[in-house]
């Protein structure tokens, strides 16, 4: 099943798509259930029991008439992963740990699929960055690694956008990763049962058409389950929130000469089993 959140004609809602037919769960479910997030929690275990009852009738939309939002456009937490890929560590010459580092995002700092990337005024070393992102569904503190993939609601595409002059002004990746509209997260996630979290994911980053990134999870340094466990010790982790799970090797800070993206160029982040999340970069201005 694949869910996603996005604005209809009249208002902000969430569903299934199927193809290009899409069937409005945010109706279905009505006003205790707003968003995304929301269903997740009031209904995560029924989703896929409700996906059966609407297919077959008519959909409420096809995908051509929507504009995609976030997949979880208000998750409480948006906890990012970095060098979490051996290639990724190597190319920035940075020492192995035994811990995931970890860094936070907050709602603003994304966008959804086919909406403007945006490079902020201060800077032109916009820089890409394809992940996975995992949307929790089932929430839990200091869940052990052996039931952590349960905890899973869905998969996405994810590219983390990188600011990188602001990222290296300090020690901390804060301020280079949370400008609005740098990060763009989608289309939809797909639930475990039709991309299983356990199996080895390909992913990649396309800009301009020409391929960037390339990589699996299989050389990941630490798993989904494991990033689970260690994040969900530091912090509760709820229905709706979000671990992107760091980037593979080849990212434009470490090229020779540097890559930026630039206003105008499109940017993909295609994922195995999931699909393509484009961005058309657009320069801010400044007020």
């Amino acid at each position: 099943m694949r869910l996603a959140s996005y604005v209809t004609p009249t208002r902000a809602s969430y569903g299934i798509v199927e193809g290009n037919r899409v069937y409005d769960l945010g109706a279905r479910l009505g006003a205790a259930c707003p968003d995304l997030r929301s269903a997740l929690e009031a209904h995560g275990d029924q989703l896929a029991a409700l996906a059966q009852r609407v297919r077959g009738a008519d959909a409420d939309y096809r995908v051509d008439d929507l504009v995609f939002l976030p997949v979880v456009p208000n998750p409480e937490k948006i906890v990012c992963v970095g060098l979490n890929y051996h290639a990724h560590r190597a190319e920035g010459n940075h020492k192995e740990t035994k811990d995931p580092a970890l860094f936070l995002r907050v709602p603003e700092s994304q966008t959804g699929h086919e909406r403007p990337l945006v490079c902020p005024a201060e800077s032109d070393k916009f820089d890409y960055e394809c992940e996975i992102a995992i949307v929790i569904g089932r929430g839990g503190r200091r869940i052990p690694e052996s039931e952590a993939l349960s905890h899973i609601a869905g998969l996405s595409c994810y590219n983390d956008g990188s600011v990188r002059d602001w990222q290296t002004v300090t020690n901390q990746w804060t301020s280079g990763k949370n400008f609005p509209a740098t990060g763009a997260f989608g289309p939809w996630m797909v639930t475990p049962d039709e991309l299983s979290p356990a199996g080895e994911i390909g992913l990649r980053t396309r800009l301009n058409g020409v391929e960037m990134q390339s990589s699996h999870t299989g050389l990941l340094i630490f798993s989904f389950a494991r990033l689970i466990s260690f994040i969900s010790t530091v912090m509760t982790l709820r229905p709706g929130d979000v671990i992107v799970t760091g980037t593979p090797g080849g990212v434009g800070f470490r090229r020779d000469p540097q890559v930026w993206m630039k206003p105008g160029d499109v940017v993909e982040v295609e994922v195995d089993g999931i699909g393509v999340l484009r961005n058309t970069v657009v320069k801010e201005t400044a007020a």
